[in-house]
Formats: structure tokens, sequence, C-alpha cells
């Protein structure tokens, strides 16, 4: 129903912002992690999902439509509503979350409040179909990024991968790197070696 809300945050909170478009505050959830990197009186685009309960009408919101899509993901895991999948973002970013579903590292998932081992296994089974690791590579495409036709990066995680690590640390690894769009495939693979070690 609302895509986004576009305006000026009048209010930060713990958990969610209000943001002013038009004059209508509209209070919107967010995870800390985003929130954290947000000021009163900035004009911000967020991208939202609306709940809608007998009792309530809650705004969720994220600052790419990448963490909006990993969202409604989470929150169709059995067990996980809008409440634990904005606990669980607030936690790791979308990237670490696929990281760590394609590697089956419940215990990155687990570290959510109100996420046990249990549910974090369930994440990991009901996702690995759904989320890829190629996502996490591909540059965000993004109003403020510029894309570059750079394959270093997954070129790189998948050389990793083949020597024998697991894709949670050759990515990890290769996205250390500083300046990677500079640097050949060869060059990725040798300064990611060394940080593996």
């Amino acid at each position: 129903m609302i895509g986004f809300v576009e305006g000026i945050i009048e209010y930060i909170d713990v958990d969610k912002v209000v943001v002013n478009n038009n004059g209508v505050g509209y209070n919107v959830f967010m995870p800390a992690s985003q929130i954290d990197t947000l000021n009163v009186d900035e004009t911000v685009r967020v991208f939202t999902y609306l709940n809608v309960r007998e009792d309530a009408m809650q705004l969720f919101g994220f600052l790419t439509r990448d963490d909006l899509e990993v969202f409604k993901l989470l929150i169709t895991v059995n067990g996980i509503g809008p409440k634990g999948g904005l606990a669980v973002l607030s936690t790791i970013t979308t990237d670490d979350l696929r990281v760590a579903v394609i590697s089956e590292d419940a215990k990155a998932i687990s570290k959510a409040p109100g996420i046990g081992a249990k549910t974090a296994q369930k994440v990991i089974i009901e996702l690995k179909d759904k989320l890829n690791l190629e996502d996490v590579l591909e540059p965000k495409l993004d109003a403020n990024f510029q894309v570059n036709d750079n394959n270093s990066m997954s070129e790189a995680v998948m050389a990793l991968v083949a020597l024998g690590y697991s894709q949670a640390d050759a990515y990890r690894a290769v996205k250390s790197i500083d300046n990677i769009e500079e640097l050949d495939v060869e060059n990725v693979i040798k300064m990611a070696l060394k940080k593996i070690y």
C-alpha cells in the first residue's frame, strides 16, 4: 500500500523514526543499525512494509529496497514476525544474513534478541533456496552509487571456495579489501588469502 515515505526526520527513537511528509508524521520502525546513521532534520527516503493487525497498523522501513525484500522473506519464516525480522536486521546486515544462511551459520542469526537456535535453524532451512550469494557480490543499484562492471569480487570468492574455503570466509576476506575495483582477480585472491589466515 505504501511503497516508501520521503520526508524530513522529525524525531529519532530507539526503534523508530518519525518522518514528516508534507505535514504528516509517519512512525516508521527501522533496524537500529540504520537508525544510527540518521540525523534529525535530514531528508530521507524509507522503503516501507505496512503490517496490519486487528489492533494495530505499523510501518516498517529500510534505507534500501534490498533490505526491504530480505525483511519480507524473513517474516515468511514460521515464528518470525515483523518485530523479529527487525531484530535480526538490527543485529546483522542483509549481506551478512545471506552469508549466514548460505554457510548455515545459525550462531550469527541467533545473536538477534528473541531469536533462539531453533528459530535460526528455521531461517536457514526456509531461506536457503531464496537467498543467494551472488546478490551480495553484485554492486548495489542505488541513486548514490556508481555501478562498476568489475567482476573481481565474485570471481575471487568463487576461486577461494574452489580452494576449499567456506563461502562465508571467502566473502568476508574479499569484502574487507580496500579499492577492490582497481585490482585484478589474481591480486584480489592474493590479498584475500592473507586476510583468511
